[in-house]
């Protein structure tokens, strides 16, 4: 089907492009780019608002197979569609774990079925995720792999972590760290400091995340691999990041809405277990540095860490509550209205963050805002209100941290390769 997008704000920093355009998608691509044009399509009114190349997230967690009470990779598409993204990349720790080809053609299958999103899966470094052997890498790169982690807990073992590490460099992928030294998170609920004396529960030191980074960074040094830190909390682990990046090696990293726009003061005696997560929430002067880094170029992607759980795996005390917040769906609002409403983050700047640079990591093509670019597109409408309840949420979890919030901006439209994913704010399968 042919689409003609209408007087849409075109901002693609990989084009220079940043003005009023046409754009015609014909079946799964880009046809033309222009002014005044005009074709036998569906008409699609752009005007007010932004198309920018489909928003990816390479950070998320669809619970399917295992545990699918929680989310589907049907359900969690249908949120990312809502969301604004075309694509998403699936973390591994699912029962049983992404290990082999075969979990991974079971994803991308899924998905396709689905018809929402594309699927790009991430596998596991180590069998069964539990660090102590090397998972079927080269299997899955073959069925499509984007990148592996054992993320959830990360590698535990150095030696086992630079073994991996060595075996992947050899498939031009990247290694995904989630840094956590069990040794001295373990029991942790909540960032240690102030919040946690207050409210009497284990802390989670930032130690624990930052001997990590700075033990991964120095195995990218050993074995070349190239690195990506996920969902960074601290601004000593930023700090550590930006020494490698000036000293040459291949180390990249990540940061979420919620380390970005809440801190572990926000945490009271409510006891809100939507603001349980791993790594915690830090203190008010992290969030502050990480959104700097977003910003500055230090960090180079934003994601979600999209984290479903049932109403009873949160609803109880905080120290059995699992931890996690969903975001697919108030990631981008988040964005419009923290970042980019109030002038501290340009519109060039956030298409990089959730579009360009995580393609770039994941070593996907780019998409473009050009002829023959295939079709994945994000109209956004920078002025809809946005009431954060639970009825807003295509997930089939709705354990998000930012309940209650109004914010303003979200996607109208997506174009996914073509097809039409969400129109007018709604999903279209």
């Amino acid at each position: 089907m042919a689409y003609l997008i209408k007087g849409a704000h075109v901002v693609d920093p990989q084009l220079g492009l940043d003005e009023v355009l046409d754009v015609l998608v014909d079946g799964d691509k880009i046809a033309q780019v222009g002014h005044d044009l005009s074709a036998d399509a569906e008409v699609v009114d752009g005007t007010g608002k932004y198309l920018v190349p489909g928003l990816l997230d390479m950070h998320v967690h669809f619970r399917d197979p295992g545990f699918e009470y929680k989310e589907t990779i049907e359900t969690g598409s249908r949120a990312a569609a809502h969301g604004g993204f075309t694509d998403v990349a699936t973390m591994p720790n699912t029962v049983p774990v992404t290990d082999t080809g075969a979990e991974i053609r079971y994803q991308i299958d899924r998905g396709k079925a689905a018809g929402l999103v594309h699927i790009r899966p991430i596998g596991a470094l180590t069998k069964d995720e539990k660090g102590e052997a090397l998972a079927e890498i080269g299997d899955m790169v073959l069925e499509g792999a984007v990148a592996f982690s054992d993320d959830g807990h990360g590698v535990q073992s150095a030696g086992m972590m630079k073994t991996c590490m060595g075996y992947v460099s050899q498939f031009d992928r990247v290694a995904i760290a989630h840094c956590e030294d069990e040794s001295l998170s373990k029991n942790g609920v909540i960032n240690s400091g102030r919040a946690a004396t207050r409210l009497g529960m284990f802390g989670w030191p930032p130690l624990a995340e930052e001997l990590e980074i700075w033990r991964d960074i120095q195995l990218t040094r050993s074995t070349k691999c190239p690195l990506h830190i996920a969902h960074i909390s601290t601004a000593r682990g930023l700090e550590m990041v930006k020494e490698a990046k000036a000293e040459g090696l291949p180390v990249t990293c990540e940061v979420t809405p919620h380390h970005l726009f809440l801190c572990d003061e926000d945490i009271t005696t409510a006891y809100n277990t939507n603001l349980k997560m791993n790594p915690p929430l830090r203190k008010a002067s992290d969030a502050e540095a990480l959104r700097q880094g977003l910003i500055d170029g230090s960090i180079d992607c934003l994601v979600t860490d999209h984290a479903p759980h049932a109403a009873h795996e949160k609803d109880c005390e905080w120290e059995i509550a699992f931890f996690g917040t969903i975001g697919l769906e108030t990631s981008l609002p988040l964005m419009l209205t923290k970042m980019v409403g109030p002038g501290l983050m340009g519109w060039d700047r956030l298409v990089q963050v959730m579009a360009v640079k995580p393609r770039e990591i994941l070593r996907l093509p780019a998409i473009k805002v050009e002829a023959g670019s295939t079709a994945d597109l994000t109209l956004i409408d920078p002025d809809k209100t946005v009431e954060v309840t639970e009825d807003y949420f295509e997930s089939k979890s709705k354990n998000s941290a930012f309940l209650g919030m109004t914010l303003t901006g979200a996607a109208s439209d997506v174009f996914c390769a073509g097809k039409r994913t969400l129109t007018d704010g709604v999903v279209t399968a």
